[in-house]
Protein backbone atom coordinates (compact mmCIF):
# COMPACT_ATOMS: atom_id res chain seq x y z
CA UNK A 1 0.00 0.00 0.00
CA UNK A 2 1.25 3.66 -1.21
CA UNK A 3 0.39 7.19 -0.44
CA UNK A 4 2.73 8.22 -3.19
CA UNK A 5 3.01 12.09 -3.36
CA UNK A 6 0.93 13.92 -5.49
CA UNK A 7 2.09 15.31 -8.79
CA UNK A 8 0.47 16.08 -11.72
CA UNK A 9 0.41 13.95 -14.84
CA UNK A 10 2.52 10.70 -12.89
CA UNK A 11 -0.22 7.70 -12.30
CA UNK A 12 0.59 6.23 -9.61
CA UNK A 13 -0.50 2.96 -7.72
CA UNK A 14 -2.16 3.26 -4.51
CA UNK A 15 -3.44 0.17 -4.31
CA UNK A 16 -3.42 -2.96 -6.35
CA UNK A 17 -5.48 -2.53 -8.89
CA UNK A 18 -6.29 1.05 -8.61
CA UNK A 19 -4.27 3.86 -9.98
CA UNK A 20 -4.49 7.67 -9.28
CA UNK A 21 -3.48 10.28 -11.79
CA UNK A 22 -3.62 14.34 -10.46
CA UNK A 23 -4.96 16.72 -12.53
CA UNK A 24 -3.20 20.24 -12.56
CA UNK A 25 -6.21 22.49 -10.98
CA UNK A 26 -5.00 23.19 -7.55
CA UNK A 27 -7.22 25.59 -5.53
CA UNK A 28 -8.44 26.52 -2.53
CA UNK A 29 -11.39 24.62 -2.75
CA UNK A 30 -9.51 21.29 -5.04
CA UNK A 31 -6.20 21.27 -2.61
CA UNK A 32 -3.61 19.76 -4.84
CA UNK A 33 -5.84 19.57 -7.73
CA UNK A 34 -8.89 16.68 -8.68
CA UNK A 35 -7.83 12.46 -8.43
CA UNK A 36 -8.14 10.91 -11.60
CA UNK A 37 -8.67 6.92 -10.58
CA UNK A 38 -8.11 4.04 -13.27
CA UNK A 39 -9.68 0.98 -12.31
CA UNK A 40 -8.29 -2.45 -13.26
CA UNK A 41 -5.81 -3.67 -16.06
CA UNK A 42 -5.38 -4.08 -18.80
CA UNK A 43 -9.18 -3.33 -19.28
CA UNK A 44 -10.07 0.16 -17.29
CA UNK A 45 -12.34 2.19 -15.81
CA UNK A 46 -11.37 5.69 -15.22
CA UNK A 47 -13.25 7.78 -12.34
CA UNK A 48 -13.32 11.65 -12.58
CA UNK A 49 -11.53 12.51 -15.43
CA UNK A 50 -11.30 16.05 -13.98
CA UNK A 51 -11.22 19.19 -16.32
CA UNK A 52 -11.27 19.31 -20.02
CA UNK A 53 -7.49 20.12 -19.64
CA UNK A 54 -6.06 18.24 -22.92
CA UNK A 55 -2.64 17.49 -21.63
CA UNK A 56 -4.31 15.92 -18.77
CA UNK A 57 -6.86 13.47 -20.58
CA UNK A 58 -3.52 12.68 -22.37
CA UNK A 59 -2.19 11.21 -19.65
CA UNK A 60 -5.01 9.30 -18.90
CA UNK A 61 -4.95 7.79 -21.95
CA UNK A 62 -1.69 6.56 -21.54
CA UNK A 63 -2.20 5.42 -18.53
CA UNK A 64 -4.85 3.47 -20.11
CA UNK A 65 -2.87 2.10 -22.66
CA UNK A 66 -6.31 2.60 -25.00
CA UNK A 67 -7.77 -0.08 -22.78
CA UNK A 68 -10.25 2.39 -21.58
CA UNK A 69 -13.72 0.63 -21.49
CA UNK A 70 -16.14 2.76 -18.80
CA UNK A 71 -15.57 6.60 -18.08
CA UNK A 72 -17.74 7.35 -14.85
CA UNK A 73 -18.28 11.03 -12.96
CA UNK A 74 -18.86 10.99 -9.04
CA UNK A 75 -20.87 14.15 -10.21
CA UNK A 76 -21.14 16.99 -12.33
CA UNK A 77 -19.58 19.81 -10.45
CA UNK A 78 -16.94 21.38 -13.30
CA UNK A 79 -13.79 20.50 -11.24
CA UNK A 80 -14.43 16.64 -11.34
CA UNK A 81 -17.28 16.27 -15.11
CA UNK A 82 -15.94 18.53 -18.11
CA UNK A 83 -13.40 15.85 -19.33
CA UNK A 84 -15.76 13.04 -19.15
CA UNK A 85 -17.17 13.70 -22.52
CA UNK A 86 -13.91 14.14 -24.33
CA UNK A 87 -12.27 11.16 -22.81
CA UNK A 88 -15.29 8.83 -23.59
CA UNK A 89 -14.98 10.61 -27.49
CA UNK A 90 -11.15 10.04 -27.39
CA UNK A 91 -11.33 6.17 -26.36
CA UNK A 92 -15.06 4.92 -27.36
CA UNK A 93 -15.57 4.72 -23.84
CA UNK A 94 -19.25 4.53 -22.32
CA UNK A 95 -19.82 7.01 -20.51
CA UNK A 96 -21.83 6.93 -17.02
CA UNK A 97 -23.29 9.02 -14.44
CA UNK A 98 -26.29 9.35 -12.27
CA UNK A 99 -27.76 11.60 -14.95
CA UNK A 100 -27.37 14.46 -17.37
CA UNK A 101 -26.97 18.00 -15.00
CA UNK A 102 -25.10 20.92 -16.27
CA UNK A 103 -24.01 19.93 -19.29
CA UNK A 104 -22.35 16.64 -18.89
CA UNK A 105 -25.06 13.48 -20.76
CA UNK A 106 -24.33 9.97 -20.06
CA UNK A 107 -24.44 7.40 -22.34
CA UNK A 108 -26.12 5.28 -19.25
CA UNK A 109 -27.54 6.40 -15.95
CA UNK A 110 -26.03 4.76 -12.56
CA UNK A 111 -28.82 3.97 -9.87
CA UNK A 112 -28.01 2.89 -6.14
CA UNK A 113 -26.44 -0.53 -6.18
CA UNK A 114 -25.64 -0.64 -9.87
CA UNK A 115 -22.02 -2.01 -10.50
CA UNK A 116 -19.79 -1.10 -13.36
CA UNK A 117 -17.12 -4.21 -14.05
CA UNK A 118 -14.19 -5.02 -15.46
CA UNK A 119 -12.01 -8.14 -16.04
CA UNK A 120 -10.53 -8.63 -12.33
CA UNK A 121 -12.13 -5.29 -10.69
CA UNK A 122 -15.85 -3.94 -9.82
CA UNK A 123 -17.38 -1.24 -8.89
CA UNK A 124 -20.68 -0.38 -6.92
CA UNK A 125 -22.31 2.50 -7.33
CA UNK A 126 -23.49 4.48 -3.66
CA UNK A 127 -25.72 7.43 -4.15
CA UNK A 128 -24.60 9.30 -1.23
CA UNK A 129 -26.13 13.25 -1.78
CA UNK A 130 -25.58 16.13 0.26
CA UNK A 131 -22.70 18.15 -1.57
CA UNK A 132 -24.55 17.46 -4.35
CA UNK A 133 -28.20 16.20 -5.23
CA UNK A 134 -26.37 13.83 -8.04
CA UNK A 135 -23.17 12.99 -6.39
CA UNK A 136 -21.99 9.24 -6.34
CA UNK A 137 -19.08 7.02 -4.60
CA UNK A 138 -17.90 4.11 -6.32
CA UNK A 139 -17.00 1.00 -3.95
CA UNK A 140 -14.05 -0.46 -5.55
CA UNK A 141 -13.66 -4.19 -4.71
CA UNK A 142 -11.48 -7.15 -6.60
CA UNK A 143 -13.01 -9.75 -8.45
CA UNK A 144 -11.25 -12.10 -6.52
CA UNK A 145 -8.92 -10.93 -2.94
CA UNK A 146 -5.72 -11.93 -3.40
CA UNK A 147 -4.24 -8.77 -1.48
CA UNK A 148 -1.83 -9.36 0.73
CA UNK A 149 -2.50 -8.87 4.39
CA UNK A 150 -3.20 -5.56 6.13
CA UNK A 151 -4.02 -4.34 2.40
CA UNK A 152 -7.04 -2.79 2.25
CA UNK A 153 -9.62 -4.57 -0.36
CA UNK A 154 -12.61 -2.61 -0.24
CA UNK A 155 -11.61 1.17 -1.09
CA UNK A 156 -14.15 3.74 -1.40
CA UNK A 157 -13.72 6.28 -4.08
CA UNK A 158 -15.59 9.39 -2.35
CA UNK A 159 -15.43 11.90 -4.75
CA UNK A 160 -15.93 15.16 -2.87
CA UNK A 161 -18.11 13.25 -0.22
CA UNK A 162 -15.13 13.12 1.83
CA UNK A 163 -11.83 14.63 0.96
CA UNK A 164 -8.14 13.93 2.03
CA UNK A 165 -7.03 16.42 4.87
CA UNK A 166 -9.83 18.83 4.32
CA UNK A 167 -13.86 18.81 5.34
CA UNK A 168 -15.89 18.84 2.40
CA UNK A 169 -17.99 23.04 1.34
CA UNK A 170 -21.75 21.83 1.53
CA UNK A 171 -23.09 24.36 -0.45
CA UNK A 172 -27.07 25.13 -1.54
CA UNK A 173 -28.71 25.08 -3.53
CA UNK A 174 -27.20 21.82 -4.31
CA UNK A 175 -25.53 21.15 -1.19
CA UNK A 176 -28.23 19.75 1.77
CA UNK A 177 -26.72 19.47 5.13
CA UNK A 178 -29.32 16.42 6.17
CA UNK A 179 -28.83 14.28 2.65
CA UNK A 180 -25.09 14.93 3.88
CA UNK A 181 -25.16 13.18 7.36
CA UNK A 182 -27.16 10.40 5.72
CA UNK A 183 -25.41 9.37 3.11
CA UNK A 184 -22.16 9.71 5.62
CA UNK A 185 -24.03 7.48 8.42
CA UNK A 186 -24.92 5.28 5.59
CA UNK A 187 -21.22 4.66 5.00
CA UNK A 188 -20.47 4.12 8.41
CA UNK A 189 -23.11 1.01 8.44
CA UNK A 190 -22.22 -0.51 5.55
CA UNK A 191 -21.10 -4.32 6.15
CA UNK A 192 -18.34 -5.59 5.26
CA UNK A 193 -16.77 -2.19 6.71
CA UNK A 194 -14.93 0.43 3.89
CA UNK A 195 -11.20 -0.36 4.35
CA UNK A 196 -9.64 2.81 2.59
CA UNK A 197 -10.92 5.89 1.11
CA UNK A 198 -9.62 6.83 -2.63
CA UNK A 199 -10.99 10.80 -2.24
CA UNK A 200 -11.58 13.37 -5.23
CA UNK A 201 -8.75 15.72 -3.90
CA UNK A 202 -5.91 14.77 -1.39
CA UNK A 203 -4.16 11.45 -0.24
CA UNK A 204 -5.65 7.97 0.57
CA UNK A 205 -7.08 7.72 3.89
CA UNK A 206 -6.15 4.43 5.62
CA UNK A 207 -8.34 5.18 8.83
CA UNK A 208 -12.17 5.36 6.71
CA UNK A 209 -14.36 4.19 9.90
CA UNK A 210 -12.07 7.08 11.99
CA UNK A 211 -12.78 9.65 9.56
CA UNK A 212 -16.26 8.81 8.22
CA UNK A 213 -16.97 8.98 12.64
CA UNK A 214 -14.86 12.49 12.42
CA UNK A 215 -16.69 14.13 9.91
CA UNK A 216 -20.38 13.11 11.39
CA UNK A 217 -19.00 14.63 14.95
CA UNK A 218 -17.27 17.78 12.94
CA UNK A 219 -20.66 18.71 11.22
CA UNK A 220 -22.85 18.19 14.22
CA UNK A 221 -20.06 20.22 16.11
CA UNK A 222 -20.16 23.17 13.95
CA UNK A 223 -23.86 22.88 14.23
CA UNK A 224 -24.16 23.35 17.84
CA UNK A 225 -21.80 26.56 17.36
CA UNK A 226 -24.47 27.63 14.87
CA UNK A 227 -26.89 27.77 17.39
CA UNK A 228 -24.40 29.04 20.12
CA UNK A 229 -23.69 31.82 17.96
CA UNK A 230 -27.37 32.82 16.93
CA UNK A 231 -28.23 32.78 20.82
CA UNK A 232 -24.92 35.18 21.36
CA UNK A 233 -25.72 37.80 18.27
CA UNK A 234 -29.50 37.35 17.65
CA UNK A 235 -30.85 37.95 13.97
CA UNK A 236 -27.63 37.13 11.51
CA UNK A 237 -27.13 35.97 8.02
CA UNK A 238 -24.61 33.19 6.52
CA UNK A 239 -21.86 36.00 6.16
CA UNK A 240 -22.24 37.80 9.43
CA UNK A 241 -22.29 34.36 11.51
CA UNK A 242 -18.56 33.32 9.74
CA UNK A 243 -16.53 34.86 12.13
CA UNK A 244 -18.52 33.56 14.95
CA UNK A 245 -18.40 30.15 14.02
CA UNK A 246 -15.11 29.61 12.23
CA UNK A 247 -12.74 32.56 13.53
CA UNK A 248 -10.03 33.84 11.32
CA UNK A 249 -10.11 32.31 7.74
CA UNK A 250 -8.70 33.20 4.91
CA UNK A 251 -10.44 35.25 2.46
CA UNK A 252 -10.48 32.57 0.00
CA UNK A 253 -12.47 30.03 2.09
CA UNK A 254 -15.04 32.52 3.67
CA UNK A 255 -16.97 31.93 0.79
CA UNK A 256 -17.02 28.46 1.62
CA UNK A 257 -17.70 28.71 4.87
CA UNK A 258 -20.51 31.27 4.68
CA UNK A 259 -22.66 29.00 2.11
CA UNK A 260 -21.88 25.77 4.79
CA UNK A 261 -23.05 27.68 7.40
CA UNK A 262 -26.62 28.38 5.09
CA UNK A 263 -26.85 24.39 4.70
CA UNK A 264 -26.51 24.47 8.63
CA UNK A 265 -28.97 27.40 8.85
CA UNK A 266 -31.60 25.67 6.58
CA UNK A 267 -31.52 22.01 7.78
CA UNK A 268 -31.93 23.97 11.50
CA UNK A 269 -35.24 25.56 9.90
CA UNK A 270 -36.76 22.27 8.78
CA UNK A 271 -35.96 20.58 12.20
CA UNK A 272 -37.81 23.90 13.77
CA UNK A 273 -34.66 25.01 14.93
CA UNK A 274 -34.15 27.94 13.76
CA UNK A 275 -36.18 30.63 12.03
CA UNK A 276 -35.25 32.30 8.56
CA UNK A 277 -37.11 35.08 6.64
CA UNK A 278 -35.97 33.13 3.69
CA UNK A 279 -34.61 30.26 3.91
CA UNK A 280 -34.03 29.95 -0.20
CA UNK A 281 -32.01 33.26 0.32
CA UNK A 282 -28.53 33.46 0.92
CA UNK A 283 -28.65 36.69 2.45
CA UNK A 284 -31.75 35.50 4.65
CA UNK A 285 -30.69 36.44 8.51
CA UNK A 286 -31.84 33.50 11.00
CA UNK A 287 -32.51 33.50 14.89
CA UNK A 288 -33.42 30.82 17.10
CA UNK A 289 -36.73 29.02 16.97
CA UNK A 290 -38.44 30.45 19.81
CA UNK A 291 -36.56 33.47 20.11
Amino acid sequence: MTNAELVPGLAVEVLPGLRRLLAPNPSAMTGPGTNTYLVGAPDTVVVDPGPDDPVHLDAVVEAGAARIRYVLVTHTHPDHAPGAAALAARTGATLLGFGARGGFVPDGELADGDIVAVPGARLTALHTPGHAPDHLCFLFEPEVDTSPDGVPSRVLLSGDHVMGGSTVAIAPPDGDMAAYLTSLRRLLRLDPPIDAIAPGHGPLIVEARAVLEGYVSHRLARERSVLEALGRLGPASPDELVDAVYGHLLPSLRWAASATLWAHLRKLGAEGRAVGDDPDGRGARWRLAGS
